[in-house]
């Protein structure tokens, strides 16, 4: 996903006021804005939630329900959703990035990828695609309609995470985690998805639950990062007590996105809310209201480096980003295999992965 060129979500992070904090374990309590302003080594997530009408036989928006939006650039969310940089599929054609990592959340709906690496996909309902930009990559991610009976609904995280200066210029790498295979916490009402880092549950002797490999040059591969990337869910009534965090320095950050009346260490927050936590502590939570609590925790040591952003380019200074746009104007950072900038499956294609380089077609396993 990207920003225009020539502006990022980046700059708007440091205006956005902020509360006072209610229990001594929240240090940061304010409203989510949008984006969801990232903590480092975050840094941000885009939250989508869209409710697509029934798809064409080309899986795509019947094009008379479109009108009055800006079709190639329509973020507006009329009628329950947007197109994005999408003309006919909603989504985003093909664009560059460098300097970061995106992690993308699909707990419902499918994303069609292709990258020019020459790696392809369809994935989500529940699945993770986690894509190392490093050097630079470009990469197409539309959201193609699966049913002509009813509603087509989409939602969606995408998390930039920063890469430090050293790896900023490392190999790109494209790693699908099927959601079949993500690590799982369950306590009564409350579940957790490990989709980065490692869970230590803490209401009984339990064994740590450990989150699948990223690739090598992400961020999250350091232990000494201590990343975690886990979505939360409280049913009505449920509570779940979250670990503290294993190194000093930690940040810790809850997007609480979806339901009413959490209670986080014992305090009231009636609505969604960005929470940054003590890391080092555990932390008591609560779903007091009778709708389900929706929370996306972010956590890691800072990179503590400066950050210099120019729409899809995340570097440490002004002077690598101007050689980044010299380089991207000249190599196009491998070029695009692809016949046209946002390829679509097959309607009735399922969901698989086929990486750079090889023939192997990878699909998720059967259950």
């Amino acid at each position: 996903m990207s920003t225009q060129l020539g502006a990022s979500p980046l700059a708007r992070h440091t205006t956005q006021a902020k509360e006072s904090p209610m229990s001594n374990l929240i240090l940061r309590n304010e409203p989510l804005g949008h984006p969801w302003p990232g903590t480092d080594p975050f840094l941000f997530c885009a939250y989508h939630l869209d409710q697509f009408p029934p798809a064409t036989a080309d899986q795509a928006v019947d094009m008379r329900l479109l009108g009055g939006r800006e079709l190639g650039h329509d973020f507006s969310g009329k009628d329950g959703f947007s197109m994005y940089h999408g003309v006919n599929v909603p989504g985003f054609p093909a664009h560059p990035h460098r300097g970061f990592e995106t992690i993308t959340i699909v707990p419902k709906g499918v994303v069609d990828h292709a990258d020019s690496l020459g790696a392809t996909a369809r994935y989500g309902d529940g699945d993770v695609q986690w894509l190392t930009a490093g050097s630079g990559i470009q990469h197409s991610e539309m959201f193609p309609l699966r049913s002509r009976e009813q509603g087509n609904p989409l939602e969606l995280y995408q998390i930039w995470l920063n890469l430090p200066a050293r790896s900023k210029m490392a190999d790109p790498e494209f790693v699908m985690l099927w959601g079949e295979n993500i690590p799982k916490y369950r306590s009564g009402g409350a579940e957790v998805n490990v989709i980065a880092g490692r869970y230590q549950p803490q209401e009984a002797a339990q064994a740590e639950v450990v989150a699948l490999a990223p690739g090598r040059n992400s961020w999250a591969a350091n232990p000494d990062a201590d990343l975690a990337v886990w979505q939360i869910t409280l049913q009505p009534g449920a509570s779940l007590t979250l670990p503290p965090a294993s190194r000093p320095g930690t940040r810790r950050t809850l997007y609480f996105h979806d339901g009413r009346h959490l209670q986080v260490d014992g305090s009231s927050v009636a609505e969604p809310r960005l929470l940054e936590v003590a890391a080092g502590s555990a932390l008591p939570l609560h779903n007091g209201g009778s709708e389900v609590v929706q929370i996306l925790l972010l956590q890691g040591v800072p990179i503590a480096e400066p950050v210099v952003a120019y729409g899809p380019f995340v570097m440490n200074s002004a002077e690598e980003i101007e050689q980044t746009r010299r380089d991207y104007g000249r190599t196009q950072f491998g070029g695009w295999p692809w016949s046209g900038h946002g390829p679509v499956h097959p309607a009735g294609q399922g969901r698989f992965a086929r990486h750079p380089g090889s023939e192997v077609i990878e699909e998720p396993p059967r259950q």
